[in-house]
């Protein structure tokens, strides 16, 4: 782990999904803090506009457009979230590696990096040993984020489905909970507090923003916690 090479044993990091337009006001907002994030994005969703019905609402699901991508994401990591997003369990093998290496190929590219990481699309069982073995033996992916919340913040020996620990807004008592007891925690080994979610959540109530800022003070500038990229922190 990297962030032990610093004197540090914890660790702060945060995973978004989707590349959509409203991640141009959570980075501006991470940036503010501090912190390092790891953006998933659908190459070929790329540019693409929509509209998501949620809690009664009409959400934008504007997508970044490619040739934005390097300056949006910059200082922050860019990952994999597949070409368009299917349910990977569901598909065969030359499928999820087309999938998942394509899109690495093509945001690398985008990047000027070589890309890395992965999040798994789709909500529910979206992930199984099958798949994660596929991408860890055919595909240059090295990580690969479920969405399976864990209340441990102890490092996990499967980095091929790496679980986080909260869902974000979604979560907002939990999300304050958990970030409370890892500021205070005495840690003697390394320990990671994993946040994720999509900012398009944050539309979905004018206090969504305030409240996540609410966490980002409580997190942030705290001389023993290290904060990364999802590479930064995992590899």
């Amino acid at each position: 782990m990297c962030f032990t090479e610093y004197g540090k044993q914890k660790a702060v990091t945060f995973s978004y999904d989707d590349g959509i337009t409203q991640d141009i006001k959570l980075i501006e907002l991470l940036n503010k803090y501090g912190l390092k994030c790891t953006f998933n994005l659908n190459s070929e969703l790329l540019g693409k506009k929509g509209i998501l019905i949620r809690e009664g609402q009409r959400i934008s699901h504007y997508k970044i457009h490619p040739e934005d991508v390097k300056y949006v994401y910059e200082g922050h990591e860019i990952a994999v979230h597949t070409l368009t997003h299917p349910f990977l369990p569901s598909e065969n093998e030359a499928e999820i590696i087309r999938q998942v290496e394509q899109d690495r190929l093509n945001l690398s590219k985008l990047a000027g990096y070589e890309v890395v990481g992965m999040a798994y699309p789709g909500g529910g069982a979206n992930n199984d040993e099958r798949v994660a073995e596929i991408i860890r033996k055919h595909t240059g992916v090295k990580y690969c984020r479920t969405i399976t919340n864990t209340d441990s913040f102890d490092l996990q020996d499967n980095l091929y489905r790496f679980n986080p620990n909260v869902y974000h807004i979604m979560e907002f008592d939990r999300l304050m909970e958990m970030g409370r007891k890892f500021v205070e925690l005495k840690a003697n080994t390394p320990q990671i507090f994993y946040v994720w979610g999509h900012s398009y959540e944050m539309d979905y109530s004018p206090d969504y923003w305030i409240k996540l800022e609410e966490f980002f003070k409580l997190i942030s500038n705290r001389d023993d916690i290290f904060y990364g990229t999802n590479k930064e922190v995992l590899l």
